[in-house]
């Protein structure tokens, strides 16, 4: 008689997630470094081509950041039977189908692709709220919307955008770092 698989617990899911990529810092910080270059090369280059720094540093996010995991001792890689994978992934590709909308915006206003990225990106990490059990992305979302409201609205230059989702970024990531290296190793505490 087959046996069936028990699923782990959603608390369990989400502490499996927090451990194995470090509350997802990693990710956030390597993402951040990808914004940053972005705004190096719209000012230093063109604005369209800083929408090609972020379309092609984006794909470099998960390799890089699993790379900075490992390097920080954590696995950078969950069970297969961890439902909380197919959420993350669902997001990944709800992410890649946003890309054409936002580089279509750029095509009718240039100034608009960072707005509109901030808010995707925004989205993609109030699932993270789930994915890792901890509330601290609710924040981050909510800032890189209202960070891409605001820059729409004021029509600020495109690196303006870029580093805006740098500096979030960057400033979430190491609170979530911070956050995930003060837990004790069994411990099963959201952030």
């Amino acid at each position: 008689m087959p046996t069936a698989s028990i699923s782990p617990s959603i608390s369990d899911s989400q502490h499996e997630m927090r451990h194995a990529y470090f509350g997802g810092a990693p990710g956030m910080l390597t993402s951040a470094l990808v914004w940053m270059t972005a705004g190096v090369v719209a000012l230093r280059q063109s604005p369209e081509r800083a929408v090609w720094a972020l379309f092609i540093g984006g794909m470099l996010i998960h390799p890089l950041s699993v790379v900075l995991t490992k390097a920080l001792g954590r696995s950078g890689t969950h069970s297969a039977r961890n439902p909380l994978g197919t959420l993350a992934l669902a997001t990944t590709f709800w992410m890649i189908l946003c890309l054409p909308l936002a580089y279509g915006v750029s095509l009718q206003r240039i100034e608009w692709f960072f707005p509109a990225m901030l808010f995707v990106i925004g989205g993609r990490y109030l699932t993270f709220s789930t994915v890792f059990g901890a509330r601290i992305y609710w924040l981050c979302g909510g800032a890189l919307a209202v960070a891409g409201y605001v820059i729409a609205a004021s029509k600020a230059a495109p690196a303006i955008g870029a580093f805006t989702g740098a500096a979030i970024e960057a400033a979430f990531a190491i609170v979530i770092f911070a956050r995930a290296r003060r837990a004790p190793e069994g411990a099963n505490v959201q952030s």
